[in-house]
């Protein structure tokens, strides 16, 4: 037992040497770096992790009925989804499976929200009260050249939520425990516009959640560090559409073409990354390029995502593709259209959550198992959630492929899949009943994520000192 707290301990003081990033981020911001490991410390996680974790009869019970769950039915469910992909938006299928099954279950279900018809809320009628505990159901399939795939497993991520809350939900009405659970279904997570959490949140459907939890495929059972950060970059989502003229291609000096406009715009950027930090990047298709070879296109759009570890210098990188892209149409003689529809930034990950789920995943069996934690990130995309709600990501491995491929949706049928799955399931119910039935652990996670959300501003004003835009003297 006391080695296994020694090699805790390392892991919870090794989280300042991951804590942001990238090196600009941790050395510009290195007083917050700083606050943010004495914060971890003072917070004793490897007590906390070992006082969760040890023997309770009670957290054993929800745990084992979230797992008959899945075995029984929700591993079944998730097969079912995984066989018929729908891509963001468009999950009227999923929906309505998950939608059936939680009502089975004694909650009601709200279809849509405004602004998302395959978005949902589901409230468990049979206890109130706070804790409120949310549950965060992802469901939509990539979109792929061969059309919709599970290349993500996010067909499973709804039967796995499912499992914990039915499971808490039981216990609390059972035990008559204080607590609400409401489950959130939340579509598209992988397009944009819109972002539906963000529209969730800015609508208010979050609003009075205590705690939101939700898991993700990975081919690593891992836990992020505490701090704040974003799986994927911050994201500036921009489509540029050029506009030209038409004419007869053996003419075509009586147009204006938009495709090669189009085209210029790539050329720029390439000509520009080596002006830009190594960490950015910039990934665009060409979403419109011209209806016939022989008239000249007099539009066409290319749709990007605009990428860097943090906001202030992703400022920076996303006017320099705009530029790019207004150089390519003088250049052609054209115009273009300049749209910021989406962004996804920074959320918040506290130690106190992904310590514990981190614990549970492997106490349940997890494999695949990562030691250090990763860099700090929010447990789910866009930022606009995780930096206002606390909660957790549950990552056990479920797959030996990487994100995106379609050996990773063959996975989802198979023994890791569904091994991992059930990891999460039980995982997920086990820290909620901790939440739910522990005021002093609601507590140290309300003072560790308001401290990490205070510092942000503190870390966004010190990049803003250090990226300097060069000053260019007049020729």
């Amino acid at each position: 037992m006391r080695a296994w707290h020694c090699s805790t301990l390392l892991l919870v003081i090794s989280t300042a040497l991951v804590a942001q990033e990238t090196p600009t981020e941790r050395e510009s911001a290195r007083s917050v770096v700083h606050k943010l490991d004495s914060l971890e410390r003072s917070l004793d996680l490897p007590a906390l992790v070992a006082k969760l974790t040890g023997p309770n009869a009670a957290r054993d019970q929800v745990v084992a009925r979230a797992k008959q769950l899945m075995d029984t039915e929700l591993l079944a469910l998730g097969d079912d989804i995984t066989r018929h992909p729908e891509i963001g938006f468009q999950e009227k299928r999923s929906v309505q499976l998950l939608a059936d099954y939680l009502k089975r279950h004694d909650f009601t279900v709200q279809m849509g929200t405004p602004g998302l018809p395959t978005a949902f809320v589901a409230r468990y009628t049979k206890a109130s009260g706070e804790p409120t505990l949310g549950v965060i159901l992802e469901y939509d399939a990539l979109r792929g050249t061969k059309g919709a795939f599970h290349g993500d497993q996010h067909s499973t991520q709804g039967p796995i939520g499912m499992a914990a809350a039915i499971a808490i939900g039981e216990y609390l009405a059972r035990t008559h425990t204080p607590g609400s659970v409401v489950v959130f279904g939340t579509p598209g997570e992988e397009m944009m516009p819109p972002n539906a959490k963000t529209v969730m949140y800015e609508s208010g459907v979050f609003k009075g959640v205590d705690v939101l939890v939700r898991s993700h495929s990975t081919s690593t059972t891992s836990r992020p560090a505490a701090g704040f950060g974003t799986c994927c970059m911050n994201i500036d989502g921009t489509k540029y559409t050029f506009s030209g003229a038409p004419a007869h291609q053996l003419t075509a000096w009586n147009g204006r073409n938009a495709l090669t406009a189009v085209i210029h715009l790539f050329e720029n950027i390439d000509a520009l990354r080596s002006n830009m930090r190594p960490e950015a990047r910039i990934q665009g298709v060409i979403t419109e390029g011209g209806a016939a070879p022989n008239v000249v296109p007099d539009r066409t759009a290319a749709d990007f995502y605009i990428r860097y570890p943090d906001e202030i210098y992703l400022a920076q990188v996303t006017e320099m593709v705009d530029n790019a892209a207004r150089a390519a149409a003088l250049a052609t003689g054209t115009k273009v259209k300049i749209d910021h529809y989406g962004k996804n930034r920074d959320g918040v990950g506290v130690g106190t959550l992904n310590e514990v789920a981190f614990a549970y995943t492997k106490k349940y069996g997890a494999t695949g198992v990562a030691p250090e934690p990763g860099k700090p990130q929010g447990y789910e995309e866009t930022g606009s959630v995780s930096s206002n709600i606390p909660g957790i990501g549950f990552s056990a491995k479920t797959s030996n492929a990487p994100n995106h491929t379609y050996e990773m949706e063959q996975d989802a049928l198979g023994p890791v899949g569904h091994e991992g799955f059930v990891v999460d399931a039980q995982a997920m119910a086990a820290l909620l009943f901790d939440f739910a039935t522990r005021a002093d652990y609601r507590a140290l996670v309300k003072r560790e994520f308001d401290t990490i959300k205070a510092l942000h501003g503190e870390y966004l004003e010190a990049l803003r000192k250090t990226y300097v835009v060069p000053k260019i003297a007049e020729p």
